[in-house]
């Protein structure tokens, strides 16, 4: 089996590489190595390598910069991706794209089933809902994978590293305790992906499983690394001034993983289980 994964540089990229590597060819690529938005350098890596499989992890995730910088993240999200699902028709390639939560736009207040139709209120949002459309135009050999408030793997430039070096400081945290989701361990979202392999294509909800507010998500943090959460304040959305706006509630059902046998672990489990390997092998 051949696989190539974009977004090489990126926590999933490297979570999917080390996932993958165990009985896959793996071709890693990051920006460097491919721009997904060069059409002509896409089809000629593609039909170079081959692949049976191609993950598209590569993305453009500032969500606030996304508001001001519309043409990088529509041509990163969506037209890099169609031109992606095109190569990979040629050669017969399976795609799967990464899609967000963002896809929608939070007025709901019970989860969000993968066939619910998205309506995203953010630049970034509409790019991803974009992507999802283009690439499923070009080609039926497309899963869609939409997650959410992905947290681990390597690097500190995530929710749940930047509230650990905020408590290591005693620093004062002010945490939105009004915006619901489902926070995601990358590790379990590249297992998943992993086993979606044979399975129907189309769209999945690959979460952790259960919900909570980014505040009650500090909190478990808090608790978890042996810090006080005294010094976590709640506040509103309102109070948190951003350039785009996020989903009041996104949490995702995992409707069409059940139908195929396939559950995820309770958001609190995976958090624990990100601890136990940080503190065991880093």
């Amino acid at each position: 089996m051949k696989v190539m994964i974009t977004g090489g540089d990126g926590q999933l990229g490297k979570e999917l590489s080390k996932v993958f590597k165990q009985d896959a060819e793996v071709l890693l690529l990051n920006k460097e190595s491919l721009d997904i938005t060069n059409e002509l350098a896409v089809r000629e890596v593609i039909n170079r390598f081959k692949p049976h499989y191609i993950m598209n992890a590569a993305a453009y995730t500032k969500v606030d910069l996304a508001e001001n910088e519309r043409e990088q993240a529509f041509s990163v999200n969506a037209l890099g991706p169609y031109y992606l699902a095109k190569a990979a028709s040629e050669v017969g390639a399976v795609l799967f794209y990464i899609s967000s939560d963002y896809v929608f736009d939070g007025a709901s207040s019970v989860p969000y089933e993968e066939t619910d139709r998205p309506n995203p209120t953010s630049i970034y949002g509409q790019s991803k809902w974009l992507g999802e459309q283009l690439v499923t135009m070009i080609s039926e050999k497309v899963y869609i994978v939409r997650t959410s408030w992905l947290y681990g793997g390597e690097g500190n430039n995530h929710f749940v590293s930047k509230i650990l070096n905020q408590l290591k400081l005693n620093q004062e945290l002010r945490v939105v305790d009004d915006q619901i989701g489902s926070p995601t361990y990358v590790e379990d979202l590249a297992l998943t992906i992993k086993s979606l392999i044979g399975k129907p294509y189309g769209i999945y909800h690959v979460t952790n499983s259960g919900s909570c507010s980014w505040f009650e998500f500090a909190q478990k943090i808090a608790e978890l690394s042996g810090y006080q959460s005294a010094n976590i304040q709640p506040i509103s959305s309102s109070q948190l001034k951003t350039l785009a706006n996020r989903p009041m509630y996104s949490v995702l059902s995992h409707n069409a993983l059940h139908r195929e046998g396939i559950k995820m672990k309770p958001w609190h489990e995976a958090l624990q289980h990100y601890f136990y390997r940080k503190e065991t092998f880093i």
